[in-house]
């Protein structure tokens, strides 16, 4: 049975992630700013498919900004909201926060906290098209 609704604005999809270690690309445990990219087309996909039934595809990004580092070891949350439909597009509004970072010691290498207040790390605005209904 299919939970397929009407798109809707205001419609809301929520991605959390562990950033492992693997994916460090830089100095300081640095990921690449790809990585919020990537997250936002799997944030993208899950949305086309409850709206529309339909994985959809990214026609671009627009407003791409890195606020802060996302780094391995951090929990993430990947937002994505539906602003505006369009016949064949919807434009999202996307949006990665770190809630949590590793904090490592030589005694605890595993040790991590949860954030008191989510860093704002990566925002976008995305366009993706869906086929004709």
């Amino acid at each position: 049975m299919s939970a397929r609704s009407a798109p809707e604005v205001g419609t809301r999809v929520v991605h959390r992630r562990y950033v492992p270690y693997s994916h460090a690309h830089y100095a300081g445990n640095l990921v690449d700013g790809a990585y919020s990219l990537a997250l936002f087309g799997d944030a993208a996909t899950e949305m086309c498919i409850r709206t529309d039934g339909d994985e959809g595809l990214f026609a671009s990004y627009s407003e791409v900004q890195f606020r802060a580092p996302v780094r391995a070891g951090d929990v993430v949350e990947v937002s994505c909201e539906l602003v505006r439909v369009g016949r064949r597009s919807r434009v999202l509004d996307l949006r990665v926060l770190v809630v949590a970072r590793g904090a490592p010691t030589a005694e605890r290498p595993g040790a991590a906290e949860v954030l008191a207040e989510p860093l704002v790390a990566t925002t976008a605005t995305g366009t993706v098209v869906v086929p004709a209904s």
